[in-house]
């Protein structure tokens, strides 16, 4: 690794020759007598490419049994500057289907490698950052009850408003991403990457001055293109409306609830602050981002504080050791979209709203919808909320214990850990209009809790011997640990006591938890 400015500095024997190789071009293997200024040339063909495959070793494309995708950190940020992680890598790779599970602000984004997909869960990539294995399952909120989106079907989380929580990465973090799309990638990680597996390396220092940078981006949100109202004529209106609907149209009265709800104009502020460097045995990069980023509709929006941490420091030539630290906070007001099958989502709701009706408040009571719900009256009072607390922490340490002019083993120990706290509360108050009746639920407030922590610890001996004519054999042997804990817990109270939202003052309670605890280990043997 030179320094900023390309400069290096190496001791090594006389009559060595030097091997210079970077990502995206061609190695070039120059006398140490001859070294100075070397011009790297671009490699068409990346077969030489390093890939990282999360394991003690890297390994040249050429030989590597998966078809693997990279992405580098120009590629993943830019203008417009994507929200979350996953919104940031739609588009950017082949063999892959990313799309929105809804458009809520920090809403989940469903991501499938190679066509894998699961008619009753969830089929996502493992994800690895840094050497962490990490969380990106998705929590049921426990909105079904009040959107019956599952019903009569499966009862997937992916219908229920659910988000993943890769979306936590901060993408202005992440220094490159390698994506091993091939089923074989389940041979190296288990049954966890029939999926695939996504790792992500994040930024680290490089030798020289300290660099400081600071940015602050500025962006109007609004929507790209409204349906609008269809063409009316006045024999349409007296079939559906009636008379009172004739005089609405007759006196250019339509409203345009679509436009009402979504035509808006946000502004959104993303303030990143970064500083980096190191010398010859230290290297720190510390990151912070701050997001505000309002929703179209009123009352929705995502707001994310993320903090990182990387310190490496090389004690002498043979023991080194990296740390990662990852703090993220962030907060989602989603509102009610999505699936749904009574209509009461906005957007089913919506399709179910005709353009001489009323829905505004009288006195601060909003009307009944004809069929479904009131849009207006659920943006208004309805709560939808998501909040975030979570560790990313990870070390590695390189160890060498023999190192010889044609062979070199060493010992590569690497540990993680991944704790979040996710809490959600949803509130659809005994006043709203579908709720008013009294054979009706009699409102709903739905409080969630899940507690996650991930733990996984690797050490691996890696023998690399070396050939007079150019060839080498690298041989690696090792054990792994890896240990999952998730509990959820969701409490839904029913028949709500007048404007309380307490559990505590409802008719029913129900309580539901879902405890997944698994623990994997292994040993791995690998040759090359």
């Amino acid at each position: 690794i030179t320094g900023i400015n390309g400069e290096y500095e190496l001791a090594v024997p006389s009559g060595s020759t030097l091997v210079f190789s970077s990502i995206g071009y061609s190695s070039q293997e120059i006398a140490a007598s001859e070294a100075g200024d070397v011009a790297m040339r671009t490699d068409v063909t990346n077969l030489d490419e390093v890939v990282v495959t999360g394991l003690a070793t890297s390994v040249k494309r050429s030989n590597l049994a998966n078809s693997v995708e990279s992405i580098s950190s120009e590629n993943l940020t830019g203008i417009p500057n994507q929200s979350t992680l996953d919104g940031s890598l739609s588009g950017k790779f082949l063999g892959a289907d990313i799309r929105a599970n809804s458009g809520a602000p920090g809403g989940g984004i469903s991501m499938r490698l190679r066509g894998v997909t699961s008619i009753f869960g969830d089929k996502p990539p493992l994800f690895i950052v840094d050497g962490v294995y990490v969380d990106n399952s998705t929590t049921s909120l426990g909105n079904n009850i009040v959107s019956e989106a599952a019903g009569g079907g499966a009862p997937s989380t992916n219908q229920d408003d659910a988000t993943n929580r890769i979306a936590d990465i901060d993408p202005e973090d992440i220094e490159s991403i390698e994506i091993l799309k091939g089923a074989s990638a389940a041979a190296i990680y288990g049954s966890r990457a029939a999926g695939g597996v996504v790792i992500i390396t994040t930024k680290r220092g490089k030798s020289g001055k300290a660099q400081t940078s600071f940015s602050q981006t500025i962006g109007l949100r609004s929507p790209t293109k409204l349906l609008g109202l269809r063409d009316w004529d006045e024999s349409e209106v007296q079939a559906i409306g009636g008379a009172s609907a004739v005089t609405t149209f007759n006196n250019g009265g339509f409203r345009d609830y679509e436009a009402e709800v979504f035509d808006h104009v946000r502004v959104s502020r993303t303030s990143r602050l970064s500083v980096s460097g190191g010398d010859q045995k230290t290297d720190f990069f510390f990151g912070l981002t701050v997001k505000d980023e309002p929703g179209l509709v009123k009352n929705t929006g995502y707001a994310k504080e993320s903090v990182r941490l990387n310190v490496g420091h090389k004690f002498n030539d043979w023991i080194d050791i990296y740390v990662t630290n990852n703090y993220i906070n962030s907060q989602t007001d989603k509102g009610f979209f999505n699936n749904g099958n009574q209509n009461r989502t906005v957007g089913y709701a919506l399709a179910f709203t005709y353009p001489w009706q009323d829905l505004s408040p009288v006195n601060g009571v909003y009307p009944a919808a004809p069929a479904g719900s009131n849009v207006l009256e659920t943006n208004a009072v309805t709560t939808n909320r998501e909040e975030v607390n979570r560790y990313i922490g990870g070390l590695t340490t390189n160890v060498k214990l023999l190192t010889r002019d044609d062979n070199q083993l060493k010992l590569v120990l690497q540990g993680g850990v991944d704790q979040f706290t996710l809490r959600t509360t949803s509130i659809f108050p005994g006043t709203i209009s579908y709720f008013r009746p009294a054979s009706s639920l009699g409102g709903a407030a739905i409080s969630g809790s899940t507690v996650n922590k991930n733990y996984n610890m690797t050490a691996s001996l890696v023998h690399s011997y070396f050939l007079d004519n150019g060839l080498s054999f690298t041989t690696q042997a090792g054990y792994f640990l890896q240990n999952f804990d998730k509990n959820t817990v969701i409490t839904t109270a029913t028949g709500l006591n007048g404007s309380q939202t307490n559990l505590g003052q409802s008719a029913n309670v129900g309580v539901q938890q879902i405890i997944t605890p698994q623990e994997d280990q292994g040993l791995s043997l690998k040759h090359i």
